[in-house]
């Protein structure tokens, strides 16, 4: 019986999940949950056969030129995968996977939440209630605006972007997409989607924005200080994405201006850290990157790690690979 591959698994996961993986393979885990230091990830990168990382763990090419010669599969631990450089693990013969699918409706339905909170104020008259401020109902106080009927435009119409203009549809927002492709003329018709190919033209035109693209070097900073600008001063942008996607400062000195209507961020472009200026503004909701955090979508995200490592310890290619052209 071949010896079980040495799993060294970065962060806590589900109990369920650690347990299985204890029986399949010969695992190291993190019962604590301390986020790794770059040293400690070179340890592992020496160590594992393969190594569990999450979106937190930059797997960079200076943790992975110090890899040991065992170490074959990188079997990360959510969907995105630009914490790892792709392009060194090509090069030493490392098979990367990740988990997509599975955060889908979880991540959508935070998407929409968001959308429905910053215009009709949900965070802001939470807070008026702890505060004990609030003196009861008021024809004008505390009021926002409704979503029916407005515009939404959609940036990246891949699982998650279409899972949330199926809810959107349901709210009565009109659906406006911008993707490096079309989608198929069935899912547009579905959906009563129209398709801008000038993200410039739609972010011109559009009440609410969200961000559902992977962060890649082509969207790093995609809404830039200039795309921001073209923006209705009226517009609400909501991110579960990546923060990196949006210039941080530039949104943070537009909504302190009043140059914009709100934003709904799940997420932020150095995380943990959150722009000072975010914290201080009434119509912007945060969010500790939060939007796959289910019971159900963790657990479902662990069983494809172990399908992947499994997979790939039969000497097969697992059903999850990740390849640089995908991003």
């Amino acid at each position: 019986m071949p010896p079980k591959p040495i799993v060294v698994v970065t962060r806590k996961l589900p109990d369920p999940i650690e347990t299985r993986m204890m029986e399949l393979f010969d695992v190291r885990l993190n019962v604590d949950d301390r986020p790794l230091t770059q040293a400690d990830l070179v340890e592992a990168a020496k160590t594992a056969d393969v190594l569990v990382p999450t979106v937190t763990d930059r797997i960079d090419s200076a943790v992975l030129s110090q890899a040991s010669p065992k170490l074959r599969l990188i079997a990360s631990f959510g969907t995105g995968v630009d914490h790892i450089d792709l392009a060194s693990a090509r090069q030493r013969g490392i098979t990367v996977t990740n988990t997509p699918g599975v955060l889908t409706e979880d991540t959508a339905d935070m998407t929409m939440t968001l959308i429905l909170a910053v215009p009709r104020r949900l965070a802001e008259g939470e807070r008026l209630i702890r505060s004990g401020q609030w003196k009861g109902w008021g024809p004008t106080s505390m009021l926002g605006h409704r979503i029916w009927g407005k515009r939404l435009g959609i940036i990246g119409m891949g699982r998650i972007g279409t899972a949330v203009a199926r809810r959107a549809r349901g709210f009565g927002l009109a659906v406006h997409y911008h993707n490096r492709r079309r989608v198929h003329p069935d899912l547009e018709a579905e959906l009563e989607a129209t398709y801008w190919e000038s993200l410039d033209q739609m972010l011109a035109r559009m009440d609410i924005i969200s961000i559902n693209c992977p962060h890649t070097p082509a969207t790093y900073h995609l809404l830039s200080a200039r795309r921001l600008k073209l923006l209705p001063r009226h517009t609400y942008i909501v991110n579960t994405s990546r923060g990196e996607v949006i210039d941080e400062n530039a949104l943070a000195r537009m909504l302190v201006q009043g140059e914009l209507g709100g934003a709904g961020l799940d997420v932020f472009e150095h995380e943990p850290a959150v722009n000072p200026k975010l914290l201080k503004l009434d119509n912007v909701v945060l969010l500790p990157h939060m939007g796959s955090a289910t019971v159900e979508g963790r657990i479902d995200m662990g069983e494809k790690v172990i399908i992947n490592i499994k997979t790939f310890a039969d000497g097969h290619k697992p059903p999850d690979r990740v390849l640089e052209t995908m991003f």
